[in-house]
């Protein structure tokens, strides 16, 4: 049978197999660890969705103090001052530093917020569907957890400059108490992108092309 001129997709399931998620080695469908990393082997993690939102929520929650909060403290013998995330990118722009500050905005508020959209996509089509295809929307999930690890930029280089500033008697750089609540909205997306089961996208496609066949 073909639907639309093209076979039915087979699945490591319909062929009585199961992939493992930690290190992508396949396995029969009875087996119940990994003999190669020892993780827990599922053919498709029911839970998963919850997860994904329970992450994405409690990222979401953290991510508004760390754009409202300050991300870095300047204390000097004359001044005091405190930046935001945006507006230390402004004040940088400011400078003539046009391209550190796009740096800035880019991993700091672009990335954050589509990471937020992205998933939330995700899980929902994982639910009721979607009119992009699988393969694209797999690559979206890909591409989500790749970019994750860059998210953390602005806590890097509060960390490097708190560092390596040691005048203490003259200047001190600390953290303010945005770069704590950023740390844990980056973790949290990131753990909300990685319990993301991604074999859901095509267990919904395959019911779809069922409902057209029929």
């Amino acid at each position: 049978m073909e639907i639309s001129g093209k076979a039915p997709r087979l699945t490591a399931r319909d062929s009585g197999l199961v992939t493992c998620r930690a290190c992508a080695r396949v396995w029969p469908m009875d087996a119940e660890r990994c003999a190669r990393c020892g993780a827990r082997l599922v053919s498709r993690d029911q839970g998963s969705i919850s997860r994904v939102w329970a992450w994405w929520a409690a990222g979401l929650i953290c991510y508004v103090p760390a754009n409202l909060y300050p991300m870095l403290v300047t204390d000097t013998l004359v001044s005091h001052q405190a930046s935001t995330i945006i507006g230390g990118a402004v004040e940088i722009a400011h400078h003539g530093s046009y391209g550190i500050a796009a740096i800035i905005l880019i991993a700091s508020v672009l990335i954050p917020m589509g990471k937020f959209i992205a998933v939330a996509f995700l899980a929902l089509s994982a639910r009721r569907g979607s009119r992009m295809s699988p393969n694209r929307r797999h690559h979206l999930y890909e591409v989500v957890e790749f970019i994750g690890r860059w998210s953390m930029i602005d806590v890097f280089v509060v960390a490097i400059l708190s560092a390596l500033v040691q005048l203490s008697a003259v200047a001190q750089i600390r953290p303010g108490p945005a770069a704590l609540t950023f740390a844990l909205s980056v973790i949290f997306t990131m753990l909300s992108a990685q319990s993301f089961d991604s074999r859901l996208i095509w267990d919904k496609a395959r019911e779809r092309e069922r409902k057209t066949a029929q």
